[in-house]
């Protein structure tokens, strides 16, 4: 098994496969301003020790003293570790300028000697192709310096401004054992920063593109939610979970199964909202804990919302993730979301709305292949999920699959307006349940002071119910 070089963050080791291979030659491209150095530094300081030290070294692309005042502001920078040499900064510059790339060669082997590195980065090495007479020469370089490096034992780290589809016919990506590519991508009108493995030699890793943030913590990576379909056996809860109102967990055949999802539909004002604080809150009072995950209220008005019904805005059980869905990565905020749960036992979850999270994914089969993944997720941990949805239709809604979804959702459940003479009313619908009978009806239901009262059935003849298409 190939021995890993960890970088500190436990995402970017997973994307990696455990992180970048030992005694190897591993290669951190991108657009300036992409984070590279940053990147490489993390690695550095992560692994430095007195007896194999990291070693820094610049070249002329970036200025040395730039590098070292720029990263003496991130978090993992530690003086002591430069101060007593186990991390090691240099510049080549004036060695290059002076004696070109055979200087080069001579600087390297003196500093392996003297040294001993254990990591070496150099920044960044597309600078050093101006040195060279022509391609002959500068692979002849290139040569020379890896044999150098793995004949030590050190692992390198060389930074580089290239696009991804330079990786196609420079020299330096054949030589390289792993290629980490840093870059943005346009996703309508914002920019999110991606990470894409695009080499990593005798090992496995995650493919696609992981979005990143740069903070002075550093390189902060979101592994996109892609999971493959697990065949694997796991034991289905067999007590049924109740939605907090007690005639509809008769529609529903006495309620939700633990570990289903459910997906609420409706127009706006109908109270989709308060269908999911039902099924939150009484999952709370038998001892469930609950996250409430919502893009349309802040903390302070949800809170607002929950007391004007009688809960508790304060209760042990409840937990309130609020995110605006300016500047979100769905894959960051799933994180969070995951973490959340993991930290508080949830067993519940309601998701206010699915479409906000649609416009954040940028891209509807990546919304989809990210869907999958969380309802796998949550069903085999036996979590029961509710994602509502808004539909702009207030009246005979026809059709809520536009998000391609509604065939992951166990139970789907409409709620809309019906006009009954100069009377608007509203309606609730079972319209799906998965394993388990349900009562096909329509019912009207009043918003009280209790929250959700259901009615008795619509009339054939007091509206138009044709059902929409799931």
């Amino acid at each position: 098994m190939t021995e890993r070089l960890s970088s500190g963050n436990a995402r970017i080791d997973e994307v990696l496969g455990g992180g970048l291979p030992v005694n190897a030659i591993n290669m951190i491209i991108g657009v300036p301003g992409s984070g590279k150095t940053i990147l490489s530094q993390q690695y550095a300081f992560h692994n430095a020790t007195a007896e194999h030290p990291a070693l820094y070294l610049s070249t002329v692309s970036e200025p040395f003293d730039k590098i070292l005042r720029y990263g003496q502001g991130l978090d993992f920078f530690d003086r002591a570790a430069v101060s007593d040499r186990r991390v090691v900064y240099d510049d080549l510059g004036e060695t290059l300028v002076k004696d070109g790339l055979g200087g080069v060669l001579g600087a390297v082997d003196r500093f392996l000697r003297e040294i001993r590195p254990g990591i070496v980065v150099i920044d960044s090495v597309k600078a050093l192709h101006a040195f060279a007479k022509d391609e002959g020469e500068f692979r002849q370089f290139l040569h020379g310096l890896s044999r150098r490096l793995t004949a030590t034992a050190a692992t390198s780290i060389w930074i580089g401004e290239y696009g991804r589809m330079e990786a196609v016919g420079a020299a330096e990506f054949a030589v390289a054992d792993a290629i980490i590519a840093l870059d943005s991508k346009r996703l309508g009108e914002r920019e999110v920063r991606v990470l894409q493995v695009l080499k990593l030699r005798g090992s496995g890793f995650q493919g696609g593109e992981h979005t990143y943030r740069i903070s002075s913590a550093g390189l902060k990576v979101f592994p996109r939610l892609a999971d493959a379909q697990d065949r694997s056996i796991y034991e289905l809860g067999a007590s049924r979970v109740s939605t907090g109102v007690a005639a509809l967990d008769q529609m529903l055949g006495d309620g939700y199964w633990p570990g289903s999802s459910t997906m609420v539909v409706g127009p706006s004002g109908v109270g989709k909202t308060l269908l999911g604080l039902h099924f939150i809150y009484s999952g709370a009072k038998n001892g469930e804990p609950g996250v409430m995950a919502t893009f349309q209220e802040n903390a302070t008005q949800l809170a607002r919302i929950v007391e004007g019904f009688g809960w508790k805005s304060d209760d042990p059980n409840v937990h309130v993730l609020s995110r605006s869905i300016v500047d979100i990565y769905i894959d960051e905020w799933v994180y969070e979301l995951l973490d959340l749960v993991e930290k508080t036992g949830a067993k519940r979850i309601v998701i206010d709305s699915l479409p906000d999270l649609m416009t954040a994914a940028g891209d509807s089969n990546r919304f989809r292949e990210w869907m999958f993944s969380l309802v796998q997720r949550c069903t085999r941990l036996g979590i029961s999920l509710m994602l509502i949805v808004e539909v702009p239709d207030l009246f005979r809604i026809t059709r809520i699959s536009e998000f391609g979804i509604s065939h992951l959702s166990d139970n789907v459940i409409l709620l809309q307006y019906i006009r009954e003479g100069s009377r608007l009313s509203r309606a609730l619908t079972v319209l799906k349940t998965r394993a388990t009978r349900h009562e096909p009806v329509v019912r009207r239901y009043e918003i009280t002071k209790q929250g959700f009262v259901l009615g008795e059935e619509v009339s054939p003849d007091g509206a138009d119910q044709k059902l929409p298409l799931l």
